[in-house]
């Protein structure tokens, strides 16, 4: 029976278990991930006992990679892509470049081939995306500043993947070099072509993609919803999202070449900027969800534990590169690109873990008999470990900071930077030093209060801690101080002391509350408005404050806009 049911019999053992171990594992309070990962390994293939389908398993998580990746587009809006690139781009060349070369000379060491050691250092050198997500998620980061680097970071390191994945056949020797022709070519100079060639057609491949979904993508998908949403049916409307993001990133990979992940990314990309993107991400989170387990429960069906006994060493320098080796890379690399300590931290957490394009490369240079055995066992034993212990390192990352600025006079100096935006110009005129409006955050609230204020002539400065958007204002005229409304001297710089009226546009709970406690502190009347995302914490925030606390369902921007206006006496 159980042979003639294998999708049944998968999911019924998968979902299963892995609720029980993550229970198991939540009570001796450890992330619930590694119940599933755990849950994996014991349905998984080099454990007695019952054996799940592995293929079907696969091919179900991949179908969560789908919707995961669909949900980071919904949340992550082109824009948010373009202001990380200073960061995002050259931070991931190099810490890939430099984590493939601590992962190269490990496996140079263990007397592998050139090529085997580079196909191993690119394997530890890319991080999961959906590790990442859920990461964020579960903490409320993925909308902040600093999660929206770590993530465009990753689609960067993804980006980067897709052309190893395509050109390393070629490279291994898996498609044979063209024939010498009438011109004279040698077997080199034609080999040289051929990969050339294969490197244009890829990123005119990717190009294509790019382009059809930012073009006739932003128009069709929209249309679709909106018709789909005109029947009144929630099911269908469900059903129509779930079937855009998988159809999407398959189509992307069939017709195109990119990799499913990155499909559905952009399907969730180009949806962003509809009407419908809130109702999306939230009538297909039940299935991300789902299916998210169904990666973790795959992943630790592929890990052999014999591994741990047969090669212990090598399991803990594999390690070491992934959590230690790359994080110290990710973290230098953003303290010299001049981001706070803060950030630095956050993306050495983010990468400190490998994924399933590791998985996958790892199974191509299999394939190709580039890797040994070896190699894939070391690859999962990695992941496996560093997935396991990555919510971990997240945790530690205020703690980490507080201490650190606590006892280091140089952690103190990384996280305030001696940074012309973190202060307002000498030259500022003095209506924007007393009785002006202080703004914290310029998303997509604080955007419409700032074009009342600007509507109405009154002056204000914005508090943001995204580089990007304080030179984008900067540059267009505006006042605009770059730091974490969380510190005092961030607040001190925008000279809220002097300040007619702080508004709080910012829709993270805790930056709001401290910095509305750090603001009473340096003066005591301040008028203060501010965002609330539930009517519990507009209740708190007016409890230690606040004049008046925003929440839904009014909408956010337009109600801050005409509150703020009120405040000051104006008319909206």
């Amino acid at each position: 029976m159980h042979a003639d049911l294998p999708l049944i019999v998968t999911l019924a053992s998968a979902f299963g278990l892995a609720l029980l171990l993550g229970v198991v594992a939540t009570r001796l309070r450890l992330p619930a991930l590694v119940g599933y990962l755990a849950a994996g390994v014991l349905i998984g293939p080099h454990t007695p006992g019952f054996v799940a389908d592995t293929a079907l398993a696969m091919q179900l998580a991949e179908v969560g990679v789908m919707l995961l990746m669909f949900g980071v587009g919904l949340h992550f809006s082109i824009d948010d892509l373009l202001s990380v690139r200073r960061v995002a781009i050259p931070g991931a060349v190099v810490q890939m470049a430099v984590a493939t070369g601590l992962g190269a000379a490990l496996a140079l060491a263990w007397g592998w081939s050139i090529t085997a050691a580079l196909v191993f250092g690119l394997a530890l050198s890319v991080a999961s995306t959906v590790v990442l997500l859920r990461a964020l998620e579960a903490r409320g980061a993925l909308e902040t500043p600093n999660g929206r680097i770590a993530v465009g970071w990753l689609v960067v390191e993804d980006l980067a993947m897709v052309l190893v994945l395509v050109l390393l056949p070629v490279l291994a020797g898996g498609q044979a070099p063209l024939e010498p022709g009438d011109m004279g070519l040698g077997e080199a100079t034609q080999g040289d072509m051929a990969l050339g060639a294969t490197l244009l057609v890829t990123l005119l491949e990717v190009a294509a993609f790019v382009a059809v979904m930012l073009l006739a993508g932003r128009r069709v998908l929209p249309w679709i919803l909106w018709q789909v949403s005109g029947t009144g049916s929630r099911e269908l409307f469900t059903l129509c999202v779930v079937a855009l993001a998988v159809s999407i990133a398959f189509g992307a990979a069939a017709l195109f070449g990119v990799s499913v992940a990155l499909g559905a990314f952009f399907a969730g990309l180009v949806l962003r900027e509809s009407e419908f993107s809130q109702r999306a991400a939230e009538e297909s989170l039940p299935f991300r969800d789902a299916f998210a387990v169904l990666f973790f429960v795959s992943v630790g069906m592929l890990f052999d534990p014999a591994v741990l006994v047969s090669h212990p060493l090598q399991v803990l320098a594999t390690t070491l590169v992934i959590v230690v080796g790359k994080s110290i890379a990710a973290g230098a690399l953003v303290l010299a690109l001049r981001y706070p300590l803060g950030t630095a931290l956050t993306v050495s957490a983010s990468l400190a873990q490998i994924g399933e394009f590791s998985f996958i490369l790892a199974t191509l240079g299999n394939s190709l008999g580039v890797l040994p055995d070896q190699a894939a066992s070391l690859i999962v034993a990695g992941a496996i470990v560093s997935i396991a212990i990555n919510p971990l390192l997240f945790g530690t990352i205020e703690p980490l900071r507080r201490w650190a600025l606590a006892r280091s006079e140089l952690a103190r100096e990384l996280d305030a930077r001696s940074d012309p935006l973190a202060e307002l110009p000498q030259s500022t005129e003095a209506s924007y030093l007393s009785g002006q409006v202080v703004l914290v955050g310029h998303g997509r609230a604080g955007q419409r209060v700032a074009a009342a204020l600007e509507a109405a002539g009154t002056p204000f400065v914005v508090v943001e801690e995204d580089r990007e958007i304080v030179e984008s204002l900067r540059g267009r005229g505006y006042k605009a101080v770059l730091g974490d409304a969380r510190e005092p001297l961030t607040l001190v710089q925008a000279h809220v002391a002097t300040a007619r009226l702080l508004v709080l546009a910012v829709a993270d709970p805790t930056l709001g509350a401290t910095a509305l406690r750090h603001a009473k502190r340096l003066r005591a009347d301040l008028p203060v408005l501010a965002r609330a995302e539930t009517a519990d914490e507009a209740a708190r925030l007016r409890e230690a404050g606040a004049e008046r606390a925003i929440a839904p369902p009014q909408a956010m921007g337009d109600a801050l806009a005409g509150a703020a206006l009120e405040a000051l006496g104006r008319t909206a």
